[in-house]
């Protein structure tokens, strides 16, 4: 005589592999008909609500670029191209693959004491820097001021440059509770910034001053900077809004002509819909657009929106959880987001 699996075994198979209970007494004892659990498993793998769950989280699947992307923008004042992005000629642009390929990535990252990794974080400090280099940023003299800095390596690179660094991070009562005063990416002081392969921490300190600073409330005081950088910030600042209106603040601090490099969120499934949490916020291309056109209506330039999601096969692999490398695209709250860095030159110079 065949004996059953058990009742409760079956109804938790249901819940853990295909996401719903039985639909009655029926199909419970139908499954308890197999001989062992490897049986009752490959029976659940085969149903369509398993292989849709499978589609949804299971292996990377490809990416298909929207059209909403390849699109000029409705402000004709915008300037704008539709070309595979370049950090030898940076523009605000995506993270793509292929600039990971580019020989001066691997340089930029080893100037800034990180591994030469596929991954979009690293991209995001590599762009910045490319950006600063082809704007011609990176001389003695200049003076520049970073937002929510965490432990970044651009300090103690920029100091190495002969450039004079105020590095701010947001204050502990701001950021309680969120993870960030735990997690080892949250600074409270200079020492979080002593990157000894780039230089030595008694040189940084000489010429950087640290601070806390809410980026949704930016001092009046701060004055007199030619560059000012957030890298994977904004996107926590409370809203979209709280986001785009710390873009167009961090351009007060500066001297005229100054330059204001960002790197956020970008949304690459929707034009509409998005993700707008407290604590984070996915940037859509309307979003990036009409901050633009304020921007350029104010008399400020901002270098050509570069909207390209890349060509390569990487540029179509999405990261699910738990994330990994290769890290360019990733699926989160049902989005395919990657990173965006923007480049915006003050009035007046």
């Amino acid at each position: 005589m065949t004996q059953l699996l058990p009742h409760q075994a079956i109804i938790w198979a249901f819940r853990m592999l295909i996401g719903r209970d039985p639909k009655d007494e029926g199909e419970i004892e139908l499954h308890r008909r197999h001989p062992d659990i490897d049986s009752l498993r490959t029976a659940f793998l085969s149903t369509p609500e398993f292989r849709m769950t499978l589609s949804k989280f299971g292996p990377k699947q490809p990416y298909c670029a929207p059209l909403f992307l390849l699109q000029k923008p409705q402000d004709p004042a915008l300037p704008w191209r539709f070309a595979p992005p370049s950090l030898q000629e940076p523009v605000s642009q995506l993270c793509t693959a292929a600039q990971m390929e580019e020989p001066c990535f691997a340089e930029l990252c080893a100037a800034l004491d990180l591994p030469v990794s596929q991954h979009r974080k690293i991209w995001e400090f590599c762009f910045l820097v490319a950006a600063m280099k082809e704007k011609g940023l990176l001389r003695p003299g200049l003076r520049a001021l970073g937002f929510g800095v965490g432990t970044e390596p651009l300090p103690a690179f920029l100091v190495k440059h002969g450039i004079s660094v105020l590095a701010t991070d947001a204050p502990l009562d701001v950021v309680e509770g969120q993870g960030w005063e735990t997690s080892n990416q949250h600074a409270t002081g200079i020492e979080a910034l002593d990157r000894p392969a780039i230089l030595p921490f008694e040189i940084l300190q000489r010429h950087t001053q640290f601070k806390a600073l809410d980026m949704n409330a930016i001092p009046d005081d701060l004055e007199g900077f030619d560059l000012c950088w957030s890298s994977c910030a904004l996107e926590h600042l409370g809203s979209i809004g709280h986001g785009l209106r710390f873009i167009e603040e961090s351009l007060r601090p500066l001297k005229p002509g100054g330059f204001a490099l960002h790197t956020t969120e970008f949304n690459l499934s929707s034009n509409s819909h998005t993700l707008e949490a407290p604590n984070l916020a996915f940037f859509r291309r309307r979003d990036i657009e009409e901050l633009a056109s304020r921007l350029v209506a104010a008399g400020h330039q901002v270098a050509p929106l570069n909207f390209h999601p890349g060509e390569a096969e990487l540029d179509t692999v999405i990261d699910l959880p738990p994330y990994a490398l290769p890290h360019l695209k990733l699926l989160a709250a049902d989005y395919v987001t990657t990173s965006i860095g923007l480049i915006i030159r003050k009035a007046g110079g």
